[in-house]
C-alpha cells in the first residue's frame, strides 16, 4: 500500500515538472502555436471570406493583387488571382489546413502502427521482433517517394483523406525503429522486471509502465512524421498527383508551374504558398525541438 502512494506521488511530481518544462518551452510553445494558426485559418477565416471565391472564374485571370497599382481597377483580392480566376487569398486559406490535415492523418496512423510493431516486437522478441526488424529494415530501404507516386497514378479519383492514408502506409519504418530501440532497454530495467515478478500482465506494464515514460518519444516521432507526410503531400501535389477537387499548397505550386508564373512574374501565385510552406515546416522544427529537450535529459539540463 506504502509503494503504491509513493508511486502516485512521484507520478504526480513528475507529471507537475513535465508540464511546467511545457510552459517554460518556448521553442514547444512557438512551433506548435505557429502550426495551430495556419491549422485554424481556414476554419476562421471561412467567417469573412466565401469559399466561393476560389472556385475557377470567380475573378478576372491574371491579376495581380489589389494594393498594388496595376490592379486598381480590380479591387477586392489582396493576393490577386491565378490564371484561372481563383482567388489567390482565399485558395490558400482553404489549402493549407488540407495539407496540415493530410499530414496529420498520415502521421497519426504512421507513429499508431509504427508504436504498436514497435513496442510488441521488441518487448516480446522472438521470431515476432524478427520479422519486424526485417520488415522495417526493408521498407525503410525502398524509396517512399516513388512508392507513393506509383500507387497515387493508378487512383483515379484521390480525396484529401485518401491521400492520407496511402501516405500512411509508408510512415511507420521510422516510428517502429526509434520505439524498438527503446524498448529494448527499457523491458530490462529493475521496475519492469519487478511487475514481471510480481505476476502483472505483459499488456499492463507496457500501457501502465512503459508507454507513459515514452510520451514524449511518441509525441517527438509524430512531429517529424507529420513532417515528413506533409512534404510527401506537397511533393505530390506539385507533381499533379494529388486531390484535384480539393485546394492545397501543393496543387497551387502545381498550377503557378504549369502556366508558368515564375516566367510570367506573377510572384503572388507562387510566392505566399511557399512562405507558408516555410513558416510550416518552422513551426513543425521548433515544436519537434521543443520535445527532443522533454525527451532528453541532456538537453533539459542545457536549456
Amino acid at each position: 500500500m506504502a509503494l503504491k502512494v509513493v508511486r502516485r506521488a512521484l507520478s504526480a511530481q513528475s507529471w507537475a515538472s513535465a508540464w511546467h518544462f511545457v510552459r517554460t518551452n518556448k521553442m514547444l510553445v512557438t512551433g506548435l502555436g505557429i502550426v495551430f494558426v495556419l491549422a485554424v485559418s481556414g476554419h476562421v477565416a471561412s467567417i469573412f471570406v466565401d469559399a466561393e471565391r476560389a472556385d475557377v472564374g470567380a475573378g478576372a485571370p491574371a491579376r495581380p493583387p489589389s494594393w498594388l497599382p496595376a490592379a486598381k481597377n480590380h479591387p477586392g483580392f489582396a493576393l490577386g488571382t491565378d490564371q484561372q480566376g481563383r482567388d489567390v487569398f482565399a485558395d490558400l486559406l482553404l489549402g493549407t489546413p488540407a495539407t496540415i490535415r493530410i499530414g496529420l492523418i498520415a502521421g497519426l496512423l504512421g507513429v499508431l502502427a509504427g508504436t504498436l510493431l514497435g513496442f510488441t516486437g521488441g518487448y516480446f522478441g522472438g521470431l515476432w521482433d524478427t520479422f519486424v526488424t526485417l520488415a522495417t529494415d526493408v521498407f525503410m530501404t525502398i524509396p517512399a517517394l516513388m512508392i507513393l507516386i506509383v500507387i497515387v497514378s493508378m487512383v483515379q479519383v484521390l480525396s484529401t483523406e485518401a491521400l492520407g492514408l496511402i501516405i500512411a502506409s509508408l510512415a511507420w519504418p521510422a516510428p517502429a525503429r526509434m520505439i524498438r530501440s527503446q524498448v529494448l532497454t527499457m523491458r530490462e530495467r529493475a521496475y519492469v522486471q519487478i511487475a514481471r515478478l510480481n505476476g502483472v500482465r505483459d499488456f499492463k506494464i507496457i500501457v501502465m509502465e512503459m508507454v507513459p515514460n515514452l510520451l514524449p518519444f511518441l509525441a517527438a516521432g509524430l512531429v517529424g512524421a507529420t513532417a515528413a507526410a506533409v512534404l510527401a503531400s506537397i511533393g505530390l501535389s506539385a507533381l499533379g498527383l494529388g486531390p484535384q477537387n480539393e485546394p492545397s499548397l501543393g496543387l497551387t505550386i502545381y498550377w503557378s508551374l504549369f502556366y508558368g508564373a515564375l516566367i510570367r512574374g506573377m510572384w503572388w501565385w507562387w510566392g505566399p504558398p511557399m512562405l507558408i510552406i516555410v513558416l510550416l515546416f518552422i513551426g513543425l522544427f521548433l515544436a519537434a525541438a521543443g520535445l527532443d529537450q522533454i525527451a532528453n535529459p541532456r538537453l533539459r539540463k542545457s536549456a
